[in-house]
């Protein structure tokens, strides 16, 4: 059967794919309990950001999300889902954009919950992050500052030194650690997450 689709519909459907497919990639690598252990060291070191660990809900950690692209860009990360302190779940990150992009990236991303009403929200299974939700980018040796909420932060040495400034918005907290790459603004609009509960 053929496909009745323009051809440029079709080729967009194509490259939208192989760049899922390359993220997917990318982010392949398992990643190991210590992986975990030391991202949210990271976290916990940096900054500001150190301060949410006390007063939130809970969080979702992502040790890498691997994204690419050059029109079309593909991200994905998978990540684990923490009520407080306990361990309640897998999640998976998958985001497709449009727009001048180019290079490809990795970066670890952490995401804190505010309250019970917004984690329980977030493992629904089907949640997606709004254009308007902004992450603060921690980077080493450089500054960044966020597109919407108007937060900065800034690295004087390396990843456990850097300072950052933020509150929630919407119920959301979220930082990044860039980890290499030419893209050095992430976009969290259009992340889509699974949830899967933990399997005791």
């Amino acid at each position: 059967m053929s496909d009745s689709r323009p051809w440029s519909t079709r080729a967009a459907s194509f490259i939208r794919g192989g760049l899922l497919l390359l993220a997917a990639a990318a982010a392949a690598q398992t990643a190991s309990a210590d992986e975990y252990s030391d991202t949210v060291d990271l976290f916990r070191n940096a900054g500001q950001s150190a301060a949410f660990f006390n007063h939130c809900y809970g969080y979702a950690v992502f040790p890498t999300v691997g994204k690419g692209g050059f029109i079309l860009g593909a991200a994905h990360g998978d990540g684990k889902v923490f009520e407080g302190r306990r361990y309640i779940g897998d999640t998976s990150l998958t985001q497709v954009s449009v727009g001048a992009q180019a290079g490809a990236q990795a970066y670890s991303e952490i995401i804190f919950f505010q309250d019970r009403r917004t984690l329980k929200d977030f493992i629904r299974g089907d949640f997606d992050l709004s254009a308007d939700v902004s992450a603060v980018v921690i980077t080493s040796g450089a500054s960044a500052t966020t597109a919407t909420s108007g937060t900065t932060a800034g690295a004087s040495g390396g990843k456990k030194d850097a300072a950052t400034s933020a509150g929630y918005f919407k119920g959301l907290a979220v930082f990044t650690i860039i980890k290499g790459g030419a893209m050095v603004q992430v976009s969290l609009g259009g992340q889509k997450f699974s949830f899967r509960p933990r399997n005791d």
